[in-house]
């Protein structure tokens, strides 16, 4: 049997796919947040709550609609995505032209209040979310047998997180974004309302953070702290990619979900805080970050 560095080459195979689940979880999130800073210049403490909010927007819509997984992966985002445009034009909005510490703590505000919410009609034990039965089953890899739905986890997210850096970097709307966020004055002397552009941006990286949350809640028990829980993480890939990056989360997060893979079979405890590690070098040594651009 084939060894590298003393692991059997499926084990370690094996592990860097189970890496890469995680990973999804990470570009998906990173990408909201990179697009909700990029874009807006908000950094969006909420988004582990909004993730959290996808996951049981999904629960409910099963268990109060009797609606499934397919239609819930387009209810749950659009869902919470329309309370993301309301939480823009309620708060995020008066903050634009302030101190990105001003966004910080009202986001962090109310990912408090939102999750003490949850918290309080739901507890805080995990509900159960079941797989879908179409991705019931298991694949076999020859190096492992992996189930179907955590297959379908990666490769989903990998075309979401690919078709939105097509939509920000090579469309017209994706233009008329960074331009807005440049010189929004310019903009509207085109005639191109840049209130609603941002309301709409804003709106769309909490329904890309809620959309991860649907995805996870096959995975993951559906509880309030589940947003709690990853936000850290993906905080820090944000800051490994460079702020506003979005190429940078992307690629940033799925590495390090290989990174977290890697380093589980050498030294398994260490997998918890490779992510701030390396975040530490890459500060000490590129302080915009790996895609960033040096201000």
């Amino acid at each position: 049997m084939t060894m590298i560095f003393g692991v059997p080459l499926p084990a370690l195979l094996g592990q860097l796919v189970l890496g890469l689940i995680n990973g999804s979880f990470y570009a998906m999130l990173s990408l909201g947040l990179a697009i909700i800073f990029g874009l807006l210049n908000i950094i969006n403490f909420a988004h582990g709550a909004l993730y959290m909010m996808g996951a049981f927007a999904a629960w409910m819509l099963l268990n109060y609609c009797g609606i499934g997984f397919w239609p819930a992966l387009i209810l749950a985002p659009l869902a919470v995505g329309l309370f993301g445009v309301v939480l823009e034009r309620l708060f995020i909005s008066r903050l634009y032209q302030l101190d990105h510490l001003y966004g910080l703590l009202l986001t962090f505000g109310l990912a408090l209040i939102i999750q003490g919410v949850f918290r309080n009609y739901y507890g805080v034990s995990g509900l159960p979310y079941a797989i879908p039965q179409q991705l019931a089953g298991p694949v076999n890899l020859g190096f492992m047998i992996l189930p179907m739905y955590r297959g379908f986890v990666i490769v989903f997210s990998a075309l979401i997180c690919l078709a939105t850096w097509l939509i920000i970097e090579k469309t017209s709307l994706g233009a008329y974004l960074r331009a807005a966020t440049e010189n929004p004055k310019l903009v509207e002397a085109f005639g191109i309302n840049v209130p609603r552009l941002m309301m709409l941006t804003y709106g769309f990286g909490v329904a890309l953070a809620a959309l991860a949350g649907v995805l996870a809640a096959p995975i993951y028990s559906v509880n309030p702290n589940m947003g709690a829980d990853i936000v850290i993480v993906v905080f820090a890939v944000v800051v490994i990619g460079g702020m506003g990056s979005i190429l940078g989360s992307v690629v940033t997060g799925f590495g390090l979900g290989l990174i977290e893979g890697i380093v589980k079979i050498f030294y398994q405890q260490g997998s918890s805080i490779a992510v701030f590690v390396i975040m530490a070098i890459v500060l000490l040594v590129r302080p915009a970050g790996l895609f960033g651009r040096a201000p």
